[in-house]
């Protein structure tokens, strides 16, 4: 098994000093890392790729050349090769002579990146992501294998009788990891071709690793490359260390509270429970490493993040240390022990190295043609009975308990309620308050991962056949609470499902917030709104809760009536699951590509 480092490069001030390193010191603090990773006994070194500050490593060829004449043993990666932004016919050259200079010692991981920025600075369109990944691929792909290539697709000029050189070192490319955090597509794709899948796994819970790389593994199999368990994978981490947990906590609490990335997020306890961030002693970090494989089974790579978020050479230079003597030797003997012996402990070598006897991985199977054009998802919950059941879901961004927004919500889910049974359909009804969520909504927008929480929730409002959608005004719109929770649901799965809209406020002046920000936004989401929205102002209700005003009384049964109606005569609509059965590689080169 590979053990190593990887860094994003990014220039942080340290917060515990005040030090800015200018770029050059970065940079240099990047080569000193590789060799240091050289010296510790670790296998990988892996470079980024950005384009933007606060981050250096625009050109990772140049860097991972140098480091190859420094260097006699460590193998030389990219923690991302922008397979989007970047020309296929550039990367395999560029690619294919790093190899030449570095003796075979080279792989990469293509990835997308999550800067969305960039990709008009390069000539692309952000929405192009997954075809863009997918067709410069498929072109890098024979540019490796054939000496002449006649080429036509949809982003570049054609190519014809082309011959990229030099040509990869000995006959035989680099090996290639499909680099993904949560795009399905993108492990379909690393399956396809036999290649390896990353997961860079330093943001997600576990079981969402659990679920991407085990559809990775399905697939690997499906293609015919081997068993599941053959199936190549690798992880990130991160890891902070000190002999005693408790100085090693305190010590990097400043930098994770400033980092980039997750600073004013999650708290350190929160994050480090909730994702693969390890902070303490050498012997935590061997145990929650071990505990990976339960996760995903055995796998081939292992890197970790040592170096962000503004932390000084001289302490990062002491973690690659520890890693080094006290954590790398302990994992391989333990993650040897129990691998299978028909399981690779590595990726396929590349170049020279390939003539150690590591194997090399045949070109992919075509897949049966005859599933091209199959549906892709599970189909949950389809029915084609009226009688049958249907899901009711009320979201209440209502700020106190009780609240008027909640009261308002229960007097419409009742009304809807009543509608249905009398139909002789049977209801099933769900809460979803976001003041219970408000803290993971936060976080979730400023670490790009929900907490199991807040996935349960969007889960829940995807799966419902119909929605009552309920806020309180502020400032003539929706509070800020409720558009967190509709800014971080999916917005393909809302398309035609039922919502009701409804709103609470000081006074009837702001009922108008219904049509002029409620609608609006239900529409952007392709939602169906019934006709009816509901207002209550305050002098609706009665002293004790109760509605005063007939006329909300009337609005309540209309727009429960409504509703009703909307989900009775609407077949409960299948959701997707993409994992569970995605969609052929061959179906998704042909266009069939599901929005990002």
């Amino acid at each position: 098994m590979q053990f190593g480092v990887f860094t994003v490069g990014d220039v942080t001030t340290d917060p515990t000093t005040g030090v800015t390193p200018s770029e050059e010191a970065r940079i240099q603090a990047m080569l000193a890392i590789a060799l240091k990773a050289e010296e510790a006994g670790l296998d990988v070194f892996a470079t980024g790729e950005h384009h933007n500050p606060p981050f250096v490593p625009s050109s990772p060829t140049t860097m991972l050349g140098y480091i190859a004449a420094k260097t006699d043993r460590l193998i030389l990666s990219t923690a991302t090769t922008l397979i989007t932004t970047n020309d296929p016919v550039k990367i395999a050259e560029d690619y294919a002579m790093l190899q030449h200079l570095a003796d075979g010692r080279v792989d990469l991981m293509m990835g997308r990146g999550n800067m969305g920025p960039v990709y008009p600075w390069f000539g692309q369109d952000l929405r192009n992501g997954i075809p863009l990944a997918y067709e410069n691929y498929a072109l890098l792909h024979r540019l490796w294998r054939e000496d002449v290539v006649d080429w036509e697709g949809k982003f570049r000029t054609a190519l014809t009788g082309f011959t990229s050189t030099p040509r990869p070192l000995d006959g035989v490319p680099p090996f290639v990891w499909h680099g993904s955090i949560r795009s399905p597509e993108i492990a379909e794709q690393a399956a396809y071709y036999g290649d390896g899948f990353f997961h860079n796994n330093i943001f997600w819970p576990s079981e969402h690793v659990k679920r991407i790389v085990g559809l990775y593994r399905e697939r690997f199999e499906h293609y015919g490359h081997g068993r599941m368990d053959q199936a190549i994978v690798g992880l990130g981490g991160q890891v902070y260390m000190r002999h005693d947990s408790q100085v090693a906590i305190r010590e990097f609490r400043p930098y994770f509270d400033n980092a980039p990335v997750y600073g004013g997020g999650p708290s350190l306890e929160d994050y480090m429970e909730q994702t693969p961030l390890i902070v303490g002693s050498p012997q935590q970090v061997i145990d929650r490493t071990l505990a990976f494989r339960d996760i995903v089974g055995d796998y081939q790579r292992q890197l970790f993040l040592v170096d962000h978020a503004g932390l000084p050479l001289s302490v990062v230079l002491e973690q690659l240390e520890m890693l080094g003597a006290l954590v790398v030797p302990v994992l391989r003997r333990e993650f040897a022990a129990g691998r299978p012996a028909n399981v690779p402990a590595a990726p396929a070598s590349t170049g020279r190295s390939s003539r150690c006897g590591c194997r090399i991985r045949r070109r992919p199977r075509r897949c049966d043609p005859r599933s091209w054009c199959r549906p892709a998802g599970v189909h949950v919950n389809a029915t084609s009975s009226l009688g049958t059941g249907r899901s009711l879901v009320i979201v209440s961004a209502g700020l106190s308990q009780p609240s008027s927004t909640r009261l308002l919500a229960d007097r419409l889910s009742a009304a809807v309620d009543r509608q249905l049974r009398d139909a002789g359909i049977e209801p099933t009804i769900e809460v979803i308050e976001l003041r219970d969520h408000a803290k993971d909504l936060m976080n979730h927008l400023l670490t790009g991962f929900p907490s199991p929480g807040l996935q349960a929730a969007i889960d829940t409002v995807l799966a419902a056949d119909g929605l009552i959608a309920a806020t309180p005004i502020f400032s003539a719109s929706y509070s800020s609470l409720f558009k967190m929770f509709f800014d971080v649901i999916e917005r393909d799965g809302f398309a035609g499902k039922p919502v009701l809209v409804a709103a609470t406020g000081g006074s009837a002046r702001h009922s108008l917030a219904l049509e002029h920000a409620m609608r609006p936004l239900f529409a952007y989401l392709n939602a169906a709104t019934v006709a009816t929205a509901v207002y209550a102002a305050s002098e609706d209700w009665g002293s004790a809760g109760d509605v005063a005003d007939g006329s909300l009384v009337v609005r309540i049964d209309r727009a429960g009536r409504e509703l009703a109606t909307a989900m009775a005569v609407r077949q409960p609509q299948p959701r997707i699951d993409r994992y569970a059965d995605p969609i052929p590689f061959e179906q998704l080169l042909r266009g069939n590509v599901p929005s990002d």
